[in-house]
């Protein structure tokens, strides 16, 4: 089956089933990109800036938790990036 074939195919199901609940036609509302990252960002500054304090005040105990936190946060990242890698198509000729 050709792409445009599987395309069409899809196109048709997606039409009948909009015909059956028209709410499913609604578009989605999605962050846009930049207020994501920017959100991203300030929220990330925060909660290191907590983090720091709490390495002051409770001492060994805030810098396990401050490592714990990083950790978590590699782990995420790492995810995400290779969830993203995996959805976009790769460089043309390394197949």
């Amino acid at each position: 089956m050709s792409p445009r074939d599987t395309r069409r195919e899809f196109d048709e199901i997606v039409g009948r089933l909009t015909k059956q609940d028209p709410s499913l036609a609604r578009p989605v509302h999605v962050i846009p990109r930049r207020l994501a990252v920017t959100l991203l960002v300030v929220g990330g500054t925060l909660i290191w800036a907590g983090l720091s304090v709490l390495m002051v005040i409770w001492g060994a105990v805030g810098v396990a938790i401050t490592g714990l936190a990083a950790a978590v946060a590699i782990a995420v990242g790492i995810a995400v990036h290779r969830r993203s890698s995996r959805a976009a198509p790769g460089p043309p000729g390394r197949e």
